[in-house]
C-alpha cells in the first residue's frame, strides 16, 4: 500500500485527487492539508510515501512547504500544478528545491481523458524514488565547516582511439548535458558554477514529463535561475553560431549534431525518452571526438550512459553526477558501472572542472 499525502487548498480539487486515487486498491489516502504549514506538520506526523503537493497555496506556498519537507522529512513529492505562468515558475522552483515530478492539474476539457490513470502510475513510479535530504541542505551544511568529498577519477578500460586536440585549438567545441529527475535544480548549480567568460556552446537534454507548457516554460525560469541565455534549439543552426548560449532540446524532440548543426528529429523515442541523453551524446561524439565534454546528471534509468561511453571512447572529457549531489542516482551510476565518465563529481565542481579545460589550466593535468 502506497500512502499518499493530499496538499490542496481547492475542495473541488482535494475532491478530484480524491476520487482518482480511490480507484487503485493500492494508492490510500492518509491525509489532506489544505496549507503548506499544515503539510509539514502532517508529513511530520504520518510520515507518507508520496505527497501530492499543490503551489498556490495560503498561509505557507507549496514551494516553502517542499523547501521544509526536503530539509527536514525527505519525501517523493509529486507536485501537481496548473499551467498558469507564475505558477509554472513556482513548479520549477520546486523541482529543483527535491520535488521530483510534475504532473498538469485537469483542465477540464478532452485533455482531462485519463488524467486520473496518469495521476496513479505517476504516483506508483514517486513513491520507488529514494528521496534524500536535500543537496543544497547538505552543501548549506559543508559550508560551515563538513568536509568537502573526494573527487572521484575513473581510470579508462582502454585507451582512447583519437589524438588529443591540436596545440592551440580549443580543448573543446562544445558541452553535452543531460538530466532528468532531479535535473532542473542540478542544471541550475552546474550552470550558476560556470565563470562568466565561459562561452563554449552547451547543448542540454532534460526530461520533463509534463505537457508542452510546462516543458516550454522551463528556458525562461532556467534563464533566470542562472543569467544566462537559454533558449530551445532550432533546426539547421550553425553550433559555431551558439557562442555563450545554453540550447535545450524541445519538448518531444530529439536533439542532435550532424555537419557542424543542430538537428531535431522525431525518431522513435530511445529509453521511453524522445529527446533523449543517448542520442546528444552520440551525436556530439561522432562529430566532435576529444573536441567535446559530456556531463550525465541526475535522474532515474539509464537514458545517456552508454552516448556517454562513446563520447569517452572517442577521447571527450567525461563526468557524471555523485550519488551524495544527486536526487536520483540512477543514469549517472549506469555511467559509473560502465567506465563511462573519468570523474564523478558534484555539478558545481564539474563546472569548475570545464572552466579549467576551458582556460587551459585543466588540460595541463
Amino acid at each position: 500500500m502506497i500512502r499518499v499525502l493530499v496538499v490542496e487548498d481547492s475542495a473541488t480539487m482535494r475532491h478530484a485527487l480524491r476520487e482518482a486515487l480511490a480507484a487503485d486498491p493500492d494508492l490510500q489516502v492518509v491525509g489532506e492539508a489544505l496549507d503548506g504549514g499544515q503539510a509539514v506538520e502532517m508529513v511530520d506526523q504520518l510520515r507518507p510515501d508520496v505527497i501530492t503537493m499543490d503551489m498556490m497555496l495560503p498561509t505557507m506556498s507549496g514551494l516553502v512547504a517542499t523547501e521544509h519537507i526536503m530539509a527536514e522529512f525527505p519525501t517523493p513529492i509529486l507536485v501537481v500544478s496548473s499551467a498558469d505562468r507564475q505558477e509554472l515558475f513556482s513548479t520549477y522552483n520546486a523541482l529543483a528545491a527535491g520535488a521530483v515530478d510534475v504532473l498538469e492539474k485537469p483542465r477540464g476539457d478532452d485533455s482531462d481523458a485519463g488524467w486520473a490513470r496518469r495521476l496513479c502510475s505517476t504516483i506508483r513510479l514517486v513513491s520507488r524514488i529514494r528521496v534524500i535530504t536535500h543537496p543544497r541542505a547538505r552543501l548549506d551544511g559543508r559550508s560551515r565547516g563538513a568536509p568537502e568529498p573526494a573527487e572521484q577519477v575513473v581510470p579508462p578500460t582502454a585507451p582512447p582511439p583519437w589524438p588529443p586536440p591540436v596545440g592551440g585549438e580549443p580543448p573543446f567545441k562544445v558541452v553535452a548535458l543531460g538530466a532528468s529527475t532531479g535535473g532542473p535544480g542540478a542544471l541550475t548549480d552546474l550552470l550558476r558554477a560556470l565563470p562568466v567568460g565561459f562561452v563554449t556552446p552547451v547543448l542540454c537534454v532534460q526530461h520533463i514529463a509534463a505537457s508542452e507548457p510546462f516543458a516550454v516554460a522551463f528556458s525562461d525560469w532556467l534563464a533566470g535561475q542562472t543569467g544566462r541565455n537559454v533558449s530551445y534549439a532550432r533546426e539547421g543552426t550553425p553550433v559555431s553560431a551558439l557562442t555563450g548560449r545554453i540550447l535545450l532540446a524541445p519538448p518531444d524532440r530529439h536533439l542532435l549534431v550532424r555537419d557542424g548543426a543542430l538537428r531535431l528529429s522525431d525518431a522513435l523515442p530511445r529509453h521511453s525518452c524522445r529527446p533523449s541523453v543517448d542520442v546528444l551524446f552520440e551525436s556530439v561524439a561522432t562529430e566532435y571526438g576529444p573536441s567535446a565534454a559530456g556531463c550525465l546528471l541526475t535522474g532515474m534509468g539509464r537514458d545517456g550512459a552508454v552516448g556517454l561511453l562513446q563520447m569517452r571512447a572517442r577521447g571527450g572529457h567525461t563526468y557524471a553526477q555523485d550519488e551524495a549531489s544527486c536526487v536520483v542516482y540512477g543514469m549517472p551510476r549506469e555511467a559509473a558501472l560502465l567506465g563511462a565518465a573519468a570523474f564523478i563529481m558534484p555539478p558545481s565542481r564539474i563546472a569548475a572542472r570545464l572552466a579549467e579545460i576551458s582556460s587551459g589550466v585543466g588540460a595541463r593535468r
